[in-house]
């Protein structure tokens, strides 16, 4: 009953958050040739709406073995967290360290 729910498809969502993270680099690029540090933050909430759908996927549950799956999505998950992180830390923003 308190337990979210995904509503998303995880094969619907895989193509937005590989895109925004894939769009890093020319967003980070963009903002500092610019000096537009809201573009920047704007990119890092469509990053980390992109990544909610695998937030409760990420890791087996119970007795469940880890998976080929599971090993990619953490993989996935990993690099949310640096984008967030670094980008974070750019903003001049202190990401926690659980991020």
């Amino acid at each position: 009953p308190g337990t979210p729910t995904v509503t998303t498809p995880l094969a619907d969502a895989a193509p937005a958050l590989l895109a925004a993270l894939a769009d890093h680099p020319r967003v980070l690029a963009a903002a500092a040739e610019h000096r537009a540090p809201d573009r920047l933050a704007r990119h890092l909430v469509a990053v980390a709406d992109a990544a909610l759908p695998f937030l409760l996927t990420v890791l087996p549950r119970g007795g469940e073995k880890p998976s080929a799956a599971h090993r990619a999505r953490l993989a996935l998950a990993e690099a949310v967290g640096a984008v967030l992180a670094g980008g974070l830390d750019l903003l001049g923003i202190d990401a926690p360290d659980h991020l």
